[in-house]
């Protein structure tokens, strides 16, 4: 599955009120270049993880009201939501073995 880009308005179907697999949130900005560095690692779960992980990316420039309500100082950063619920998450740039970690999947590191 491809990565969604999550806004205000989709917000609620697509990660609050969704319910089955976790839900991956990178915060991210065109502007920065951690985010930049992180961008493929998450791209290439979202693909491994089709199925077992929906994967959303959060322009924060151009979702101020999602970014406020996370309370992202800070990018990228990464969040892991399940049935509503934050999990997890982590700041700064993230190995693909850091990401499932923090998802709790253990796929075969090749």
């Amino acid at each position: 599955m491809a990565e969604i880009n999550i806004t205000k308005e989709n917000f609620d179907e697509e990660v609050r009120n969704y319910k089955g697999m976790p839900v991956l949130l990178d915060f991210w900005a065109g502007w920065c270049g951690p985010c930049m560095m992180l961008s493929p690692v998450v791209a290439e779960i979202a693909g491994e993880l089709d199925g077992q992980v929906k994967v959303g990316k959060v322009n924060v420039d151009e979702q101020p009201e999602l970014a406020a309500a996370f309370r992202v100082e800070s990018i990228p950063l990464l969040v892991v939501v399940k049935d509503g619920v934050i999990h997890k998450q982590e700041l700064g740039y993230r190995s693909k073995e850091d990401i499932f970690d923090m998802l709790g999947i253990y796929p075969d590191i090749k």
